[in-house]
């Protein structure tokens, strides 16, 4: 039986520019950061907390990869990082140096802002109701 997501490729210019950010900046947890030959790595990070999707930084191979970082979605939110406590956490990211295209705003189902990850990937921080 399928159960849920266990993680979704996002598309990097570099493995550890990726760790730096997402371990570093936001927190997150290291999970796995295995060599696997000819300079690849699986490499699989998830916010800290109970089990839940991972990412899978994978490292740009080529053009077209390369052209994809930062636009897996064509410019629309790609990911939707949940919090219980959307002051603590989003005024966490700031001093983390994470950009917020907007102001937080309040919506029927929760309080939202999007922000940028530094490879241009569109997230939401969102509390839900």
């Amino acid at each position: 039986m399928l159960t849920r997501i266990g993680a979704l490729a996002l598309v990097v210019p570099d493995y550890d520019a990726g760790i730096d950010f997402y371990v570093g900046r936001l927190g997150f947890t290291l999970l796995a950061d295995e060599d696997q030959g000819a300079g690849k790595r699986w490499v699989l990070v998830a916010p800290p907390g109970e089990g839940g999707s991972a990412l899978l930084l994978a490292k740009a191979d080529g053009a077209a990869q390369q052209a994809a970082i930062g636009n897996q979605t064509g410019g629309r939110v790609f990911l939707f990082l949940h919090t219980d406590d959307f002051a603590a956490d989003h005024a966490a990211m700031l001093a983390a140096g994470v950009i917020f295209e907007e102001a937080p705003r309040h919506e029927p189902y929760g309080t939202v802002a999007v922000w940028r990850d530094p490879f241009g990937n569109r997230w939401d921080l969102l509390q839900l109701i």
